[in-house]
Order: structure tokens, then C-alpha cells, then sequence
């Protein structure tokens, strides 16, 4: 028998469990036109995603005031909006149910807030008891690309950097992992492109849900 890798996966939520996207960008188009009185070309916007919402409004809003205005509306908007625009990945609840019927623990390190990961799980039919650690933007002080969030999931698991795999779909989630020592899987779904991913040098690159399978040495 082929001796296990990996003990644990965690993974990033936005744009690698659930598919977000629109919902994240319909807050962003809401929230800028009522504070700016227009849209900021959405690529600066897509290339905060996996940040938290602080770091990204302080991007587009002139004083700490705004700010924090900014991320009520958008946080509203969002909440309010959420499950029209969330939905499943195609194959993503598959390849995670049977990665824990193969005895890998599961974990999750997410930049968003505690409600609204609960509630993206709930509506991509992904029970949090599956998962060994949830940590949130509630949960560390310094978020991606810091590597607390991902050291804070490895201590709450018990498991070590060198028997874990992130699998993450932005730069932020490269670099977090990278710097806290876990092989790092880059989730080519989610909105980020393989070029703007190949600067952070992935260990394994994921095309679709069901590459994670054979990486991790599991035969369905």
C-alpha cells in the first residue's frame, strides 16, 4: 500500500469550494456606484479577491469613514443577495466527500467573515461538521497572504505544515500557504488565470476538482 502524503487539505472557500463570484461582484458594482457614483474597472476589484473586505475597500475609499461605510453597504448587499448569485462548483462536493471517506481531515481558511462562510457551506450543500478546523476573518489578526490563518487551521487540526496540502485559487492563498510551509495547490476554477497564478509558483496545479484526487493518491 502507498503510504498517505498528505494527513489534511484545507481550502480556501471563494472561488475553490463554492462559486461566489457573481454574487461578490454584484456587492462590488452596488457598493462602489453608491459611494462613488460609479464602477471601478472590476479587474482591480478581482485582483483583492481572498483578502479581507477591509484591505479592499481602503483601495477605493478616500478616509477610514468611508471605509467602514463602504463595508457595510457591500456586506448588506451581499448577505441579503446571497444565495440567488452562490452556487456549487460542478464536481467540487464529490471530490470532497470522498476525500473524507479516505480518512483526510478537512479544513477551511477563508478570509470571510464567520455568517457568511455558514452561509456559503449551507448553500453548496457542505456540511461544516465535515471539516476538522473553519477559520475565519473572526478567527487571526493577520489574514492572507500572512501565514497565520493556515498556521491557525494546522494547530487547531493537529497536524503538521509538512503533512498538509492547501488548495487555494488566488495569489493571496499561494503565498499564505507557502509561507507557512504546506505544499500548495492552485485551483485554476475560481477566478484567478494561470498566469496571474505562476508568480507564486504552486507545487500542484488543479484544472478541475477531480485533479485533487490523484494528488492526494486517492482511487475512487
Amino acid at each position: 500500500m502507498t503510504e498517505r502524503r498528505f494527513d489534511a487539505v484545507l481550502f480556501d472557500l471563494d472561488g475553490t469550494l463554492i462559486d461566489s463570484e457573481r454574487l461578490i461582484l454584484a456587492s462590488y458594482r452596488h457598493t462602489m456606484q453608491a459611494h462613488l457614483g460609479h464602477v471601478p474597472p472590476e479587474d482591480a476589484w478581482k485582483a483583492t479577491i481572498g483578502q479581507p473586505l477591509v484591505v479592499q475597500m481602503k483601495m477605493f475609499a478616500a478616509d477610514e469613514d468611508e471605509a467602514a461605510a463602504m463595508i457595510r453597504t457591500y456586506v448588506e448587499h451581499n448577505l441579503a443577495n446571497h444565495d440567488d448569485y452562490v452556487r456549487q462548483f460542478p464536481g467540487v462536493l464529490p471530490v470532497v466527500e470522498e476525500i473524507r471517506r479516505s480518512g483526510v481531515s478537512l479544513g477551511i481558511v477563508t478570509s470571510k467573515k464567520g455568517r457568511a462562510t455558514r452561509m456559503g457551506l449551507a448553500r453548496c450543500e457542505l456540511p461544516a461538521e465535515w471539516f476538522g478546523a473553519i477559520v475565519t476573518a473572526d478567527d487571526v489578526t493577520r489574514h492572507k497572504p500572512e501565514p497565520e490563518p493556515v498556521l491557525t487551521a494546522l494547530q487547531w487540526m493537529g497536524v503538521g505544515a509538512d503533512r498538509a496540502l492547501f488548495v487555494g485559487d488566488s495569489t493571496h492563498d499561494m503565498r499564505s500557504g507557502r509561507a507557512a510551509g504546506v505544499t500548495t495547490a492552485a485551483a485554476l476554477w475560481g477566478p484567478y488565470t494561470r498566469s496571474q497564478l505562476e508568480p507564486t509558483d504552486p507545487d500542484i496545479w488543479l484544472e478541475a476538482p477531480e485533479d485533487l484526487l490523484p494528488a492526494l493518491g486517492i482511487t475512487p
